[in-house]
Order: structure tokens, then C-alpha cells, then sequence
């Protein structure tokens, strides 16, 4: 899931860049050595049961890499506006490569989204947005970036540490050396980009062959994105976002507040937010973003908010649901989903759930 750092998007880039600086010449090395690393193989082995002589093995192959210490600082993905978000993503090459994936990919699509209940359209976009199908999914040996993280950049030492120990488990669990993954900087893995904590809660074997692979196995990544939505309450029974026109300045003080859909439509109406079709009691969030062409006011209800656990970002999530409409676009009529189609299950029409563009 693009970079998750606590979520996620790191605060203060140019104080973590400097801190980056006066690491980075410090010469700390050979983790095996290292009394820090040493005191944390001690838990690994009393709370968890590993051998230590295993561990210090994968701590004496682990390398600290600057180049992931540089670019955690400076987060590709951190942009100004919404219209700079979306540009990169909402492109003509990235819609047509959701088309193909689909066509090449909807008997496993269309199965999740049977055992799910998550449309075909919002896995395929996650994986558009994530890792752009599956072409992009890391270089970086996972235990390197995590490593790195753990020990050699103090601002999120605690939460890249619990994502090793989870590493640890889960090759453990997949019978699997640690050596041998690959993903981001920040050790997010395969098609979906799950940090390893999420790997072991949501990814799912969906080909039936015994392993849990996001890396090479399309039904997997699949499988265990739509069961990530699933599992944090996917309903797929109504609009997701829809963009509104805001009277006056009143409603800006509801804007931006957090990502939880925490107003009734009714008190955003008499803020100024005008909206056709929400009952006044349904719960929404108000979004104020920067366009191409000017500010734009987006409510973002119950599975917007569950598309933000993916990634804690309202720009996101709006790039998801946005990049998924455009590939079911073009899919139609030939897409035959049984969610986000007319009379399905669980599912309104398909240009319902994401209103105004």
C-alpha cells in the first residue's frame, strides 16, 4: 500500500531529511554486532520462540541501504493539490492497462467479488493505483528496508520494528527464508503492496495451491485485496463519494476535519452543502481539494472511509474510486460483475457509487 508509515505519509520532510544527514554518515553497520539489535533477538527469541542463531544469520546478511534512509524522507507520493494527484494516476495508459488486466483476470475478479462482495472495478484500481497492476511492485529486499527502518531512522524506529517482528512470523508461517522477499523502501510486498502486519491478517490463498504468493500469483493478490475490504466493512450498498457545491463559507469549518464520515448530511446542509439523493441522517465526511480547475467539495461516505484504510489519504481513495469508474467505462457492456451492476447483490449501478467527477 503505497509507503505506510503509521499512516503514512511522513509530517516535517525537510527536519527528516536533515536527520537523514547526520545518520547516514555515522557508519552503523554490521547489525549483528549491535547491542540494540542484539537486545531485540533476545525478544524475538523469549516472546516469540526463534533461534537465535537463525536470527543473527538474517541480521548478518541484512544491508543498511541510504537509499531507502533518502527517499523515506522525501516520499515520492507527496504532492500539493488533488489535481496533481490525480494526473498521476488518472492517466489514458493507466485506464487501458485496468481494462486489459480485467479481460485477462475476470474470471478470478469476478469470483472474489462473489465471495467478497467487492466489486471488480475497486480491486482492479487498487492494484492500478498500487503498483500499476502488478509492474511495480519493489526492488528492495524486504528485510533491508525494514532493518534500515528499525534500527537506522529513529522518527519511526518503533513502528518499523513491529513490522519486522511481523516478517519474521509470517516467513516463519509461509516456511519461507526472509532473504528471499522483495518490495518497497518501506517493505510494503507484491501486487496490493501489503506491510507485512497486514500480509498476515488479510492475504489469502485464493488459487488453492497452499501459499499465500501477492507476488506472482494474480489470484492471490486478488483474492486478499478484496478480502481487505471485506474485512474492514466493504458494503457496496450505496454512493461511496459524491461531489457537492458549497453556498457561502460556512461548511469549510467541516471540512478536512478527519477521514471517519462523522457529520449527518442534514447539519452539512445547513452549513451550505447542497447534495440531491442522501437521506439527512446518512454519515458523510466533507473534502475540500485543490483541482485542475479550482476547488472541488466531495462527501465521502461509509466505504470511502473503508477504502481509506487502505491508505490513510482522502486523495487516495478518490483516485481509486475514480481510476475504478473509468475502467468499468470502458469495460461496459461487456463487464459482467455481480456487484455494481443494476439488481445485484449488495451493489447499486455501477455510476452510482461515485457522483460528479
Amino acid at each position: 500500500m503505497l509507503v505506510r508509515v503509521g499512516r503514512r505519509h511522513l509530517r516535517r520532510p525537510a527536519l527528516a531529511a536533515l536527520l537523514v544527514v547526520l545518520w547516514a554518515g555515522s557508519g552503523l553497520a554490521d547489525y549483528d554486532k549491535r547491542t540494540d539489535v542484539l537486545g531485540y533477538v533476545d525478544e524475538l527469541v523469549a516472546q516469540h520462540g526463534f533461534d537465535r542463531a537463525a536470527l543473527l544469520s538474517w541480521f548478518e546478511a541484512a544491508e543498511r541501504q541510504e537509499r531507502i534512509l533518502e527517499a523515506i524522507a522525501r516520499p515520492a507520493e507527496r504532492v500539493k493539490s488533488w489535481g496533481d494527484y490525480r494526473a498521476i494516476f488518472l492517466t489514458s495508459r493507466r485506464i487501458e492497462q485496468g481494462v486489459e488486466f480485467w479481460r485477462r483476470h475476470e474470471s478470478t475478479l469476478t469470483r472474489a467479488a462473489r465471495e467478497y462482495g467487492v466489486a471488480p472495478e475497486v480491486v482492479v484500481a487498487i492494484l492500478g493505483v498500487e503498483t500499476s497492476y502488478g509492474r511495480i511492485t519493489g526492488s528492495f529486499r524486504v528485510i533491508d528496508a525494514l532493518v534500515t527502518l528499525g534500527f537506522d531512522y529513529p522518527p519511526r524506529a518503533p513502528f518499523f520494528r513491529r513490522e519486522l517482528t511481523q516478517f519474521f512470523l509470517l516467513t516463519r508461517e509461509e516456511n519461507r527464508s526472509p532473504l528471499d522477499f522483495s518490495g518497497s523502501y518501506a517493505g510494503a510486498m507484491g501486487y496490493g503492496q501489503f506491510i507485512p502486519s497486514s500480509y498476515r491478517a488479510y492475504a489469502v490463498d485464493f488459487d488453492g495451491d497452499g501459499q499465500r504468493d501477492i507476488w506472482k500469483s494474480v489470484d492471490d493478490a486478488v483474492g486478499s485485496v478484496a478480502n481487505y475490504f471485506q474485512r474492514h466493512g466493504w458494503r457496496g450498498d450505496g454512493p461511496v463519494a459524491v461531489r457537492v457545491e458549497v453556498e457561502g463559507d460556512g461548511a469549510d469549518i467541516a471540512a478536512n476535519e478527519g477521514l471517519a464520515p462523522n457529520y449527518d448530511v442534514g447539519e452539512l446542509r445547513r452549513l451550505g452543502v447542497r447534495v440531491d439523493g442522501l437521506a439527512d441522517d446518512a454519515k458523510a465526511a466533507l473534502f475540500r481539494m485543490e483541482g485542475s480547475n479550482g476547488t472541488e467539495y466531495w462527501l465521502g461516505l461509509h466505504d470511502f472511509y473503508v477504502i481509506t484504510r487502505y491508505n490513510r489519504s482522502a486523495m487516495y481513495a478518490l483516485a481509486v474510486l475514480q481510476l475504478a469508474q473509468e475502467v468499468r467505462g470502458r469495460m461496459e457492456p461487456e463487464a459482467s460483475s455481480p456487484v455494481g451492476a443494476r439488481g445485484s447483490r449488495n451493489a447499486p449501478e455501477a455510476s452510482a457509487w461515485t457522483a460528479g467527477r
